[in-house]
């Protein structure tokens, strides 16, 4: 199970820590929803899942102002009796003093946030779905070509590396060379990264590294891309068929979402970087509802109907 820390969510969103002398460095979150405790601030706890984020917001607030002394200090002390990680008071919100007792008693962190609760919340649980999503890690290269994340996978050596360079000086952005790191973020969504040790560098087979951000700039490079279309290079085998008119696309699995896949096959004289920057263009435009193959397909059939209709009138 993966986690995100408090503290790393508090510098994020920008969060006031309103009980500074409760630690929050250990304090680990785990799951992505967030929860506005309105049915726990009014006794039901049933199902009450105590490891998300809390928060209050305009509502809860004044449902808690409404409730007599005593009976929200016993509200609230069964809330943090759950042991949730933390509560966020949006909007501006200030807790009370009986609150603020009971959160040092029971070490749970008070947060504050002055956005608005709908804007607040939604922005958490997007942070949280990227930061908390399954993931892997796999040996390819990630550019973006023309807003397209293009995946080059294949064998060590074959030529993924270069690719990349030739890629990056047609203008095009380098997110990850030779590990790239699969986020599922949605189950449409696969974004892609690179380590935090290799970002923005690339290795080249006799000459080393080379670092892209230094070499080309900063617009050469992107730190997360989402992943359209996977490129696989394979060697060119003479006796393979190789599908030349791809009518129906090809697909790879990561994490559950599939997406397109062509395997382009090397041989000596094949720019590679022009066949990605095609396939991405490609790719788009079928997105866009024009597909070539069905098209050259189509008026082949037109073609033959027209000499059959030819024919039978002869």
């Amino acid at each position: 199970m993966y986690t995100v820390g408090l503290t790393k969510i508090v510098e994020k969103m920008n969060l006031i820590n309103l009980t500074r002398c409760i630690s929050i460095e250990e304090t680990l979150i785990n799951q992505s929803d967030v929860n506005r405790p309105a049915l726990q601030l009014a006794g039901f706890f049933d199902y009450f899942d105590s490891d998300r984020v809390q928060i209050i917001g305009k509502v809860e607030y004044t449902y808690l102002e409404k409730m007599s002394e005593r009976y929200r200090a016993q509200v609230i002390e069964t809330l943090f009796k759950s042991k949730i990680p933390c509560l966020v008071f949006c909007k501006g919100l200030e807790p009370s003093d009986d609150i603020q007792r009971l959160a040092l008693r029971y070490k749970i962190p008070l947060l504050q946030s002055h956005k608005t609760t709908s804007s607040f919340m939604a922005e958490l649980i997007r942070y949280l779905k990227v930061e908390l999503a399954p993931r892997i890690s796999i040996h390819g290269v990630l550019v973006d070509v023309y807003g397209e994340g293009v995946l080059i996978t294949g064998e060590s050596g074959i030529g993924k590396s270069e690719a990349a360079l030739e890629l990056i000086k047609r203008g095009h952005r380098l997110v990850a060379d030779d590990v790239v790191e699969i986020k599922k973020v949605s189950d449409d969504t696969l974004i892609g990264s690179c380590p935090d040790i290799i970002r923005y560098l690339i290795e080249l087979r006799g000459i080393g590294i080379i670092d892209c951000k230094t070499l080309f700039g900063v617009e050469s490079v992107k730190e997360t891309q989402s992943i359209n279309l996977v490129i696989k290079l394979e060697e060119w085998d003479r006796k393979k068929e190789y599908d030349r008119f791809m009518i129906e696309d090809e697909y790879i699995e990561f994490l559950g979402n599939k997406v397109v896949c062509h395997s382009i096959p090397i041989r000596p004289g094949r720019n590679v970087a022009v066949i990605v920057e095609s396939a991405a263009v490609n790719h788009r435009q079928k997105l866009m509802g024009y597909n070539a193959a069905i098209e050259l397909n189509n008026r082949i059939m037109n073609n033959l109907e027209k000499k059959k209709e030819a024919t039978q009138k002869e």
